[in-house]
């Protein structure tokens, strides 16, 4: 098992992003739901950081040598779960038992399930975990990176600047932020709740290399996170400029798509704008 990066193309990419949407509206379709939107925004961000960035051994998930990945959103877990699937972290079959009872892919990562470095599911806790990771490697001079994927709604957690105040005073350069910047949480627009903007000069503030992309362009993607770290002694964030349930054209920019029970019907349409988009 290669110890670095798959070496996929960019349209292998493509069609795994894909079919990560597509797993995610069939877990979608368990009698509780799933957080569709959020995972939707964060699948290409995911595909790209699991199939060409992080340097991983499904088949030794311990590997003291691994990068460590934290999803601080972990209500997006069924991209996760997907991901790892197609790592082959799990088995493609576990993802049928998508939250049920006694499943171990419940709707917040569980840490007995191969590849989860933490439990996650509290907002505003993953940024300081993946510091703590960080600052132990930089202490020991163990080679492995700390990433994390924050959803912008919990920005507005003082835990999070807590721990960007931290990071940037270490000089934790060996850790990498990524913000799923869709724009919308449970209650709206962020904005209306409590406006983020100016995001970049905020985290410039606290000490971080920043760097905006577009979250659903996977060449660009590629590019941005082969170049990390180009700062010695300042953490990196990523503002990823996505969409919300991007990708199914019945959820793109909708509230309503942050939490769905996909029925029958709504599966079979969601499948189809999903397929429609990926012909064009």
């Amino acid at each position: 098992m290669s110890t670095a990066v798959t070496g996929t193309t960019t349209a292998e990419l493509a069609d795994l992003a894909h079919e990560v949407r597509a797993l995610v509206l069939g877990m979608g379709t368990n009698p509780n739901g799933t957080h569709v939107g959020g995972s939707l925004s964060a699948t290409d961000v995911l595909t790209v950081l699991y199939h060409d960035v992080l340097r991983l051994r499904p088949d030794e998930p311990e590997w003291p040598e691994r990068d460590w990945f934290v999803l601080s959103k972990g209500h997006a877990s069924a991209a996760l779960y997907a991901v790892l699937a197609q790592r082959g972290f799990i088995e493609r079959a576990e993802l049928d038992t998508y939250g049920m009872a006694g499943s171990r892919l419940a709707g917040h990562p569980l840490r007995r399930l191969p590849g989860v470095e933490f439990p996650t599911g509290s907002l505003g806790h993953g940024l300081s975990l993946a510091s703590g990771v960080a600052l132990a490697h930089q202490r020991s001079g163990a080679p492995g990176r700390a990433f994390v994927l924050l959803g912008d709604g919990e920005l507005q957690e003082g835990s999070v600047w807590e721990a960007a105040m931290t990071a940037g005073h270490y000089g934790l350069d060996n850790l990498v932020a990524v913000v799923d910047r869709n724009g919308l949480q449970i209650t709206g627009s962020t904005e209306e709740c409590v406006s983020l903007e100016p995001l970049a000069d905020r985290w410039r503030s606290f000490g971080w290399h920043t760097v905006t992309v577009d979250g659903h362009d996977l060449d660009a993607l590629r590019s941005t996170f082969a170049a990390l770290p180009d700062s010695a002694g300042r953490p990196t964030v990523v503002l990823a400029q996505t969409v919300k349930g991007r990708g199914v054209p019945l959820f793109e920019g909708k509230r309503k798509s942050h939490s769905v029970q996909l029925s029958p019907r709504l599966f079979q349409r969601a499948t189809a704008g999903l397929n429609a988009r990926r012909k064009r």
